[in-house]
């Protein structure tokens, strides 16, 4: 069973984004590009509305750069993969600055072999969730109630909530859309799955930094799906008010 994935991608040398497009389709791997932007805002507008599987960005553009539109989208979408662009002079900086679970990091100019390569390990890791997901959300579910397969999705993230999750593909399985997915399960629990499972995330955080002192702050961001601290330490920080450090010097006994 074939699936296509769907694209976004943010450049904004208008060249490079149609040359982009054209090898990313022409690695002929399922990967489809639904929009693209050349500026920050206007991606992150396109990605509200498209929600895609994966966005490709470039570093440096007008508006808002790479970095600020990624923690945007990871804040609102924290289930979607991201691809990184940057020329040669930006790659450490991108490399250092962003492991916001960004999947991959392509440097200019893109060489259409390296570009099929990080396409095909993504691709590898959607099929390798699909293949784990089909089991539980299928045409089957589907055919049950909104609340029964709400239920069914908050149980699956409740379980996996340290883990990857790509709602579209779920969604996809049981022949959804993706904001449908969203909306049932809205209407059972008042929160969309995003919410919820960053919720859950925080609960299971605060949990480890009270009670589990020999773990690090890295630590404990990895155990509950985030790969890097900076980016754990300001989600945890938004949510309950302190840093995950001010929150453990807080709770210990």
């Amino acid at each position: 069973m074939s699936h296509n994935y769907t694209v976004i991608v943010a450049e904004d040398e208008e060249l490079l984004l149609d040359n982009l497009v054209k090898k990313i389709h022409a690695a002929d791997l399922g990967f489809e590009v639904v929009a693209t932007a050349q500026t920050g805002h206007q991606a992150y507008e396109l990605v509200k509305e498209y929600t895609p599987d994966l966005l490709i960005t470039d570093i440096q553009m007008p508006v808002m750069n790479g970095i600020d539109l990624l923690e945007k989208v990871r804040e609102k979408f924290p289930l979607m993969r991201f691809v990184i662009v940057s020329g040669f002079s930006d790659f450490d900086y991108a490399r250092s600055a962003i492991r916001l679970q960004v999947t991959e990091y392509l440097l200019k100019p893109i060489d259409s072999e390296d570009l099929h390569s990080v396409l095909q390990n993504i691709k590898n890791k959607f099929q390798a969730e699909q293949s784990e997901i089909e089991n539980i959300f299928n045409p089957e579910m589907a055919r049950q109630s909104s609340e029964q397969v709400a239920a069914k999705l908050k149980d699956y993230l409740l379980n996996n909530y340290a883990l990857d999750i790509n709602l579209n593909l779920i969604a996809n399985n049981m022949h959804y859309s993706p904001s449908y997915l969203t909306k049932i399960f809205l209407q059972q629990y008042d929160t969309t799955p995003s919410k919820f499972l960053i919720a859950m995330r925080m609960q299971k955080a605060q949990q480890l930094l009270a009670h589990n002192q020999d773990l690090s702050i890295r630590q404990v961001g990895e155990a509950v799906g985030y790969h890097e601290q900076g980016y754990f330490s300001r989600v945890f920080k938004k949510q309950t008010g302190l840093s995950p450090f001010d929150y453990r010097e807080g709770h210990t006994s």
